[in-house]
C-alpha cells in the first residue's frame, strides 16, 4: 500500500449531460487567438499562421454555475467564451480527415484571465502562466457527448456579463477548425482521453469585478454561467 506525505487531491473531473458519470481530465490546452475578432482586439494580425497554445492545469477548473472569489494579483479579470473539445481516443500525429473520430464530446468554457499580468508578460517576452493558470480558471459547462450532438461546425457563441451582451460569434468564425487543431496539436503531443481543449475566443473580451454574473452559451452545444463573488 502506498503512503503519501498528504492525502492526495480528489481527480479533476467534469459532468456529463444527463449521465451521473463523469470525465476525468488530465490536461487542458487552449489555443491562442483562433478568431480574426479577437486576434485584432488584442493588436495582432490574424493572418492564417499556425496555432499556438498555452496549458491551464486541472486545478483550475471551475463547474458552470459556480460562485468564485476574485483571483488575487490581478486588477483586471476577463472573459473569453469558448468551445471546449473533450478528447476520447489516442491521437499522435492525425490527419485532419481524422480528428473528430478522437472527440468525445464538447462543452461551452470560460477561459479567465488576467489581463494585465498577461500584458505584462508579453511585454517582457515571458510566460503567460500567472495570467493564464489559476484557480477557477478553466470554467465549464456539462459536456455533451458527441453522439448525442453530432460536431459542431457553427453556431452562434455568445456571453453576457450582468444582462448585457458582450462577446458574440459563430463557430464557423474560427481561424483553425476543430480538426485542424487537433491535428497540429497532435504533432507535438500524444493526445490521450482526459484531455480537454479550449478552442479560442471571439471578440469583446473585457474586464469582471466582483458581484458580476456571467452567462454564455453555443448554439447546440449547452450554456456556462460563473458568478464572481
Amino acid at each position: 500500500m502506498t503512503a503519501y506525505v498528504f492525502p492526495p487531491p480528489a481527480r479533476p473531473a467534469v459532468a456529463v449531460r444527463g449521465a451521473s458519470s463523469l470525465y476525468a481530465v488530465s490536461r487542458i490546452f487552449c489555443v491562442g487567438r483562433n478568431y480574426a475578432g479577437h486576434a485584432r482586439e488584442m493588436g495582432s494580425d490574424p493572418a492564417r499562421e499556425p496555432p499556438f497554445y498555452f496549458c491551464k492545469s486541472p486545478a483550475a477548473l471551475a463547474p458552470s454555475g459556480a460562485a468564485v472569489p476574485y483571483p488575487p494579483g490581478t486588477d483586471e479579470l476577463h472573459h473569453e467564451v469558448e468551445l471546449v473539445v473533450a478528447i476520447g481516443r489516442s491521437a499522435l500525429r492525425i490527419a485532419p480527415e481524422q480528428a473528430l473520430d478522437c472527440v468525445w464530446g464538447y462543452a461551452c468554457g470560460l477561459d479567465m484571465t488576467r489581463r494585465d499580468l498577461q500584458a505584462a508578460a508579453k511585454a517582457k517576452g515571458r510566460p503567460w502562466s500567472l495570467a493564464k493558470d489559476f484557480e477557477n480558471a478553466a470554467v465549464i459547462s456539462p459536456l455533451a457527448p458527441a453522439s448525442a450532438i453530432g460536431h459542431p461546425q457553427a453556431g452562434r457563441i455568445h456571453l453576457s456579463v450582468n444582462g448585457q451582451l458582450r462577446q458574440q460569434g459563430d463557430l464557423a468564425d474560427m481561424i483553425w477548425s476543430v480538426p485542424e487543431v487537433i491535428a497540429n496539436l497532435s504533432q507535438y503531443y500524444r493526445l490521450q482521453p482526459g484531455d480537454l481543449i479550449y478552442t479560442g475566443t471571439p471578440e469583446g473580451v473585457g474586464a469582471v469585478r466582483a458581484g458580476d454574473a456571467l452567462a454564455g452559451g453555443i448554439e447546440g452545444v449547452g450554456e456556462v454561467a460563473l458568478t464572481i463573488a
